[in-house]
């Protein structure tokens, strides 16, 4: 096992919209970015003490951590931790294509190290598994997680980094109010038992929790959070008016509350950075206290929602 144990953020900043072109409309968020925004968002995270930014290489293929490259070069690399993935699904024909995309997100994000390196989703796990360990011996991966992985999938992961004194040290999974599949199948349990850090994307549903939706006022036309949760916000309606209702009693927003629920829950959530107001939220967040009374009415209202936010690349936990 490596000796510096991962840092583990109370919230960690996720950089997947900033893979769009930075055309309104044009991408899977539809949000227009520049880098000047960017960097001004960085600043105030920095200045708040978010420094775990989380990318991958197939987010905007390439464009997430070449954005997110330029816009840390502001900082030393001390002063912020590193979070991108390996995926399978785009793997290469060459002898070590873990490597290899390694060497990509390294390019990208200016880098010569990554502190957390991930197998973002399930495929062959007893053939891509074993390529994390001379990453890890050579120290340009300082600790690796596994991405999209159910349980029996975790646990032979870390049986095979086991062998070699290594082991899985996080898990990423998508997990919200709406989308509790790694809770049922005792993926959260088995965290917290072992020690290892439970990394939730996806916990406001790409802005499907916020209460800034509606029938009325839906997400960015022709993006493709659209496609999936344009139709579904009226039946979510009860659950975001009850977020922003428990935010308001403690000066938070709807979004600040299902990101408090996320860290109540026992897990860092990956809360997506575009705009700097965005950081003040996730300060809130962290100060949110929420009642056992407060967690049960906000499940059933999110199991009444009766709602399914599975992703395309997703496996049923």
């Amino acid at each position: 096992m490596t000796t510096d144990n991962l840092k583990t953020p109370t919230v960690a900043l996720g950089t997947w919209a900033w893979g769009d072109s930075g055309e309104t409309g044009d991408g899977y968020f539809g949000s227009h970015l520049t880098q000047a925004g960017l960097e001004e968002v960085a600043d105030k995270a920095h200045a708040a003490g978010f420094t775990l930014w989380d990318t991958a290489l197939v987010y905007g293929m390439g464009r997430s951590e070449t954005v997110l490259g330029e816009v840390l070069k502001r900082y030393a690399r001390s002063d912020y931790q590193l979070s991108t993935k390996f995926n399978p699904r785009i793997a290469g024909t060459s002898d070590n294509p873990v490597a290899d995309m390694l060497e990509q997100s390294l390019a990208n994000l200016g880098t010569d190290y990554i502190d957390l390196y991930w197998i973002h989703n399930p495929a062959d796990v007893p053939r891509w598994t074993p390529h994390l360990i001379p990453l890890l011996k050579s120290g340009k991966v300082k600790h690796v997680g596994v991405s999209n992985h159910n349980l029996s999938e975790i646990k032979l992961a870390d049986q095979i980094l086991g062998e070699a004194g290594f082991g899985v040290e996080a898990i990423q999974n998508h997990y919200s109010l709406v989308y509790r599949r790694s809770e049922d199948a005792g993926i959260l349990d088995y965290c917290r038992n072992q020690g290892v850090p439970f990394f939730a994307y996806m916990v406001l549903e790409q802005g499907a929790l916020t209460g800034k939706y509606s029938p009325e006022n839906p997400l960015p036309e022709g993006s493709s959070r659209a496609e999936t949760y344009n139709g579904m916000l009226a039946q979510l309606k009860a659950l975001t008016d009850k977020l922003a209702s428990i935010g308001q009693k403690q000066g938070a927003a709807a979004p600040d509350v299902a990101t408090a629920w996320a860290i109540a829950k026992g897990t860092t959530p990956i809360i997506g950075v575009t705009k700097p107001n965005y950081i003040d939220g996730l300060v809130r967040a962290g100060s949110i206290t929420l009642t056992s009374d407060d967690i049960a009415e906000l499940e059933a209202l999110a199991d009444a929602a009766n709602v399914n936010t599975r992703g395309f690349w997703e496996q049923e936990m």
